[in-house]
């Protein structure tokens, strides 16, 4: 896993995901992108993408109870910022990655780095 960090959409490359229709405010979309399972929410009609892995075991994450900004594990309550992937309660300590989104041509895209 790695350690948190949103990363620069200059050093990105944008997959496209899906339409900006298929997910309305206030619920997520689920993806997968070079093997990557990631998560992205609507809140308040803006796009916020993270790992769907929660960085405590590695369990599926994007199933949590969100609340405002914060999704909450499934499995053992850790709780993640979906703005940045902070970690914001035990048992994870460590965050999580956390992906620029955009919407081009009516499209979601999320940027991977291209170092990766």
């Amino acid at each position: 896993m790695l350690n948190y960090s949103l990363f620069d959409p200059e050093k990105c490359e944008f997959i496209a995901v899906g339409p900006e229709a298929d997910i309305p405010d206030g619920d997520r979309l689920f993806v997968e992108i070079d093997q990557l399972p990631i998560v992205i929410f609507r809140v308040g009609g803006k796009l916020f993408a993270i790992a769907d892995q929660c960085s405590h075991d590695e369990g599926p994450l994007g199933d949590g109870y969100r609340e405002g900004y914060e999704v909450v594990c499934p499995r053992h309550g850790a709780r993640f910022d979906i703005r940045n992937g902070k970690a914001l309660a035990l048992p994870a300590v460590v965050d999580i990655p956390a992906y620029p989104v955009r919407v081009v041509n009516q499209q979601i895209e999320v940027g991977l780095p291209l170092d990766k």
